[in-house]
Parts: C-alpha cells; sequence; structure tokens
C-alpha cells in the first residue's frame, strides 16, 4: 500500500503533474514525428525513381537527337562538297552560259520584231553546217572515245571550221 500512496503523493504535487503531461505530451509528438519522417521519406525515395526514370528518357533521347544531329551535319557536308564538285566539273560553265544566251534570244524575240527571222535562218544555216561535221568518222571516233572537256571542245571548233571552210568553198 505504500506504493500506492507513494504514486499518488507525486501525481498529487502540481509539478509532477506537468511533468507527466509533458512527458506523455514528447512522447506523442516523438511518435507522430518518426511517422511522418517515415512517410516523407518513402515519397522521397518515390520521387527519386521518378526523377532517375525521368532522367533515362531524357538521356536515351538526347542522344538520339545527339546522333541525328552528327548524320545531318554529315549529309550537309556531303552534299556541299557534291554540289561544290558538280559546279566546278567542265562544261558546267559552258551550260550556264547557253542558259543565259537562251534567255538573251528570247528577251530579243519579244523586244526586236526584225531579230526573229534573221536568227531563225541564221541558227538553220549553222545547224546544216554543225550536221555536216558531226558525220563522218572522226566525229564517230570522237563520240566512242572519251576526252577532256577542253580537247572536245578544240576538236569540235576545228571540225566546224573546216567544214564551213568547205561549205564556202562549194
Amino acid at each position: 500500500m505504500e506504493e500506492a500512496t507513494w504514486i499518488s503523493a507525486i501525481m498529487s504535487n502540481p509539478f509532477a503533474k506537468g511533468l507527466a503531461i509533458g512527458i506523455i505530451f514528447t512522447i506523442l509528438v516523438y511518435v507522430r514525428g518518426f511517422l511522418r519522417r517515415r512517410e516523407l521519406a518513402q515519397e522521397v525515395s518515390r520521387l527519386r525513381n521518378h526523377l532517375h526514370t525521368k532522367l533515362e528518357i531524357d538521356s536515351s533521347e538526347n542522344e538520339r537527337r545527339k546522333n541525328e544531329l552528327e548524320t545531318l551535319k554529315q549529309e550537309r557536308d556531303n552534299l556541299r562538297i557534291t554540289v561544290q564538285s558538280l559546279n566546278n566539273k567542265p562544261g558546267r560553265k559552258e551550260i550556264r552560259q547557253y542558259y543565259i544566251y537562251q534567255t538573251a534570244l528570247d528577251m530579243m524575240f519579244e523586244k526586236a520584231p526584225g531579230f526573229a527571222p534573221a536568227w531563225q535562218i541564221t541558227l538553220k544555216e549553222a545547224e546544216k553546217i554543225f550536221d555536216q561535221s558531226e558525220r563522218g568518222v572522226v566525229p564517230l571516233l570522237k563520240r566512242l572515245m572519251p576526252t577532256n572537256a577542253d580537247k572536245q571542245v578544240e576538236q569540235y571548233e576545228k571540225l566546224s571550221r573546216v567544214s564551213l571552210e568547205e561549205s564556202m568553198v562549194k
């Protein structure tokens, strides 16, 4: 009984009552904080996993884009080189000059009324001369044996002069 009186004596003391209430309150706050901390740790773990997954997806997408960009850069460089080499091929300047002349002729047909008939007559004469120079053994051999563009132009001019001189003599 003495123990019961001892506990009742401590509980009747106001300091002991406040201390007991404080300890109980502290235990409740501690347990509640422990549970909340565990809940937040799970949430952080879940968010870390989500972030890790997202970064993996973004990383693979960035790697794919980087590879695609490198491929496109390589293709662009290859196309640039191809265009430069095509522009530097023999005959490109002559073709460009031909288109310029053709455009100029079209403009002259529209602007000068007497130009068209004279041009057509001169053009037909020139076609006859070149047709005559293209017939025969020498032009056939030249078509069969490829040469560079400068030599072809020189040979073609020589043949044109020879056939022009022959047609003038007749």
